[in-house]
């Protein structure tokens, strides 16, 4: 089975040294990728800027910006069977790239931002055979904007996390998050190591495809 993983954050440049970006380490992707690695599958995991090593036997593409990202993926999307959107792309970049270092001032700096691709809807829109697992990082009311998330994206699962804690969740090992499904109750899995919960996650996905694969049959 061949597995469509993002990882990692995405940069925007606000000039040739600076860069709007986030917190997001890239681990739950990379544990994601190796877990399914460990099971014979076939991995193309697209990366933003991370300190990790790549999963042994998986097809890494590094990019850095939110459009390269797109690129890569569109590419791919309609020949892979899961697709699985854990990259923590900016929802922001800046309105304007100056070519020269910006120099700092004394007064307040006005700094225009436009919003991003929303990759997942954008791929998800058309029609496509892949199975699609999107990733929702929040703050509060998780299981309201996951829900809508879940939606709005048309996901066949969603997998929420609760990034307000500083002990899980971004630039953390450990993780705990709710599933999502257009059918069924949200399932929660316990926190974890985020290798382990890469495995539980993989069993879920798996057995979640082949259950929609059943119905369409």
């Amino acid at each position: 089975m061949k597995f469509l993983i993002t990882a990692g954050p995405t940069r925007e440049p606000l000039d040739p040294v600076r860069y709007l970006s986030n917190r997001s380490s890239g681990k739950m992707g990379y544990a994601l990728a190796a877990a399914a690695l460990a099971k014979k599958h076939e991995v193309i995991l697209v990366s933003g800027p991370v300190a990790l090593a790549p999963p042994l036997g998986a097809e890494v593409v590094r990019v850095t910006t939110g459009d390269e990202m797109f690129g890569v993926i569109s590419a791919q999307f309609l020949l892979c069977d899961v697709f699985v959107m854990c990259a923590a792309v900016c929802d922001y970049k800046p309105a304007h790239f100056a070519p020269e270092k910006m120099k700092k001032q004394r007064t307040r700096f006005p700094l225009e931002l436009e919003p991003t691709r929303d990759i997942l809807a954008s791929l998800t829109s058309q029609p496509h055979d892949c199975f699609v697992v999107g990733f929702a990082a929040e703050t509060e009311t998780l299981e309201t904007n996951a829900q809508r998330k879940l939606a709005e994206k048309n996901c066949d699962l969603l997998v929420a996390n609760d990034v307000s804690r500083a002990d899980i969740g971004m630039d953390a090992d450990d993780n705990e998050v709710v599933i999502f499904s257009k059918s069924g109750p949200p399932k929660k899995l316990p926190r974890q190591k985020k290798t382990e919960l890469a495995r539980a996650l993989l069993k879920i996905i798996l057995e979640a495809r082949e259950n929609c694969l059943t119905k369409k049959t």
